[in-house]
């Protein structure tokens, strides 16, 4: 994916898109890109989203192909780049229009509010999926309290970290039989990960601010 909506990919000379593309009038050929979501964190049922792209397949040029492999190596090197011309051709996705399926009902978005937002979720993602040792319980335990009343009275229930961006939290509730999806709102927006820290923080109620130890995004803090 490329910071204009716009997506890059590498495909084997033989597959039989290609030989669609290059037939379809004016060189464009419709197209439905699928891309899954999956969590940073095990869960029972990893995909947490998926976005189904549409838009218009096209083989660019020699050249530009190449100038597009060398701008996607930048941000994203991969050795299968190197195929390029060597049993490989790039295509390209120009986007129409997006349908984002997650917690919520499917949302059809246009192209600039799902393109790539920057480092804040990369950073806080990592923290999800890293979480220092003795800390996910303590957090989690704190977070439970703003669940439903419903949820928060399943037995045998698990509640894992979905996810977390500039307006909220995602929480999963595995329960018996059915996965649960939860958001949560920041009480302030979030644009940073010191800012995500500090909404943390006073979603599941300052702990540091009364001497305990947790980082609720990784690592430990003396006590004051």
């Amino acid at each position: 994916m490329r910071a204009d909506g716009s997506a890059v990919l590498l495909l084997d000379d033989d597959e039989p898109v290609l030989d669609a593309i290059r037939d379809a009038p004016g060189g464009e050929f419709a197209a439905m890109l699928e891309i899954a979501d999956h969590a940073p964190v095990e869960l029972r049922e990893p995909v947490r989203g998926l976005l189904w792209i549409t838009g218009r397949l096209r083989v660019p040029d020699p050249d530009i192909a190449r100038r597009i492999a060398l701008q996607v190596a930048d941000v994203r090197p991969h050795a299968d780049l190197l195929r390029l011309g060597h049993g490989a051709t790039l295509v390209r996705l120009d986007p129409g229009s997006a349908v984002l399926s997650a917690a919520r009902a499917p949302q059809r978005s246009p192209p600039s509010t799902w393109r790539p937002r920057g480092p804040t979720r990369s950073a806080a993602t990592k923290a999800l999926a890293r979480p220092p040792r003795g800390v996910p319980l303590r957090v989690l335990d704190l977070l439970a309290r703003h669940l439903p009343p419903a949820l928060r009275d399943l037995r045998d229930a698990r509640l894992r970290p979905l996810g977390m961006d500039r307006c909220g939290l995602r929480l999963r509730v595995e329960a018996t039989g059915r996965d649960h999806d939860v958001r949560i709102a920041w009480p302030e927006q979030a644009t940073t990960v010191e800012e995500l820290r500090t909404q943390m923080q006073r979603l599941i109620g300052c702990p540091m601010r009364r001497g305990a130890d947790v980082d609720p995004l990784g690592g430990s803090r003396p006590a004051s």
